[in-house]
């Protein structure tokens, strides 16, 4: 009986020493074949239509195009499209955003081998895996309140020091409805003011230094 066909991999991630050790270690695994890699968003588009593999293994954060940006563009192409998260982002809101925008599954760089295979050979046969630790941080975190991506918009608004009426001006929202997003953050972020506010969305994740 001849072998199954081995799941075709697509790694896309800008450092190029972990891509070759990534591709090393999934080749020696039987049933798997790393067919091509991407160093950024836009070859990882262009290579994809080239090679159509089965589960592409996309980092988060990249020089140029994101991660979320290709992810949304391929399921875009391809709403089939099979892409599993492999980042260094823990934040639960990456997690949520990567899982919105149509990702298969969201696992961290601090996976161990045997569940990112795992976590790949089920993201291929229909699943979404997610990975353990991920999974721990997302339950640690339920009670935190979920921010939307108008509020991420928000807080980062926030922080650059506009009041709620340039916020509204530049979203092209009303003030009352900027007022109302800052509130809302203040009590998903457990903050007493707009600084506050600012100090949380770093220590959670939202906000990069």
């Amino acid at each position: 009986m001849p072998s199954p066909e081995p799941i075709r991999l697509m790694l896309v991630d800008d450092h190029a020493i972990l891509r070759a050790g990534l591709a090393n270690m999934l080749n020696s695994e039987r049933g798997l074949q790393v067919v091509v890699e991407a160093d950024d968003g836009e070859s990882a588009l262009r290579l994809w239509r080239e090679h159509r593999p089965d589960v592409t293994l996309l980092d988060l954060s990249m020089g140029g195009m994101d991660g979320i940006e290709v992810l949304q563009r391929l399921r875009a192409e391809d709403p089939d499209a099979r892409v599993l998260m492999l980042t260094s982002s823990e934040a639960q809101e990456d997690v949520r955003h990567a899982l919105e925008a149509g990702a298969s599954g969201y696992v961290t760089k601090n996976i161990g081998r045997t569940e990112l295979v795992e976590a790949i050979r089920e993201c291929h046969a229909g699943g979404r895996p997610i990975g353990k630790h991920v999974a721990r941080l997302l339950e640690a975190d339920h009670e935190k309140g979920v921010i939307s991506r108008r509020e991420m918009e928000v807080l980062g608004l926030v922080r650059q020091g506009f009041t709620n009426a340039e916020i509204g001006r530049l979203l092209n929202i009303s003030e009352r409805t900027a007022k109302a997003h800052v509130a809302a953050l203040l009590v998903k972020l457990q903050a007493s003011d707009r600084a506050e506010a600012v100090a949380r969305g770093f220590e959670r994740g939202l906000l990069k230094p």
